[in-house]
């Protein structure tokens, strides 16, 4: 019991630290994403590079419940605020941190929704 406990403390410590790190590493890539206010979640994850639901998902698995108010802040300020609905009630489900749901959905809405592949406009938008 005691090897299972250390384990799962050096998981949460070297992704909570990866995560932070992340942080740091995308902060201006954050700060130039244009996303709508009124963007869908779906149209929020096509429109995100990749990193940005990674670090998301290693914060939850670093911090757990924890990482809840600062995952809220930061999708607030960078205009993430379909991801942040999500993120949170993610958040807050005890054991579900070692589920990557952000990253998860950002692979599926690729893999299921080739007609979003454009990072600029969405298709529905787009004028003839």
């Amino acid at each position: 019991m005691n090897e299972i406990l250390r384990i799962a403390l050096i998981i949460a410590a070297v992704s909570g630290t990866l995560g932070l790190i992340g942080v740091a590493l995308i902060y201006r890539r954050l700060k130039r994403l244009n996303i709508p206010p009124e963007a869908t979640f779906r149209e929020t994850l096509q429109r995100i590079p990749f990193s940005v639901v990674l670090v998301l998902d290693l914060l939850d698995l670093g911090f757990d419940v924890l990482a809840t108010p600062f995952v809220w802040w930061l999708l607030g300020r960078f205009n993430l605020r379909a991801l942040r609905r999500v993120s949170t009630i993610e958040a807050l489900i005890p054991g579900t941190q070692m589920i990557p749901t952000l990253t998860v959905s950002w692979i599926a809405v690729r893999l299921f929704d080739p007609s979003l592949r454009s990072f600029e406009t969405p298709p529905e938008n787009r004028h003839p």
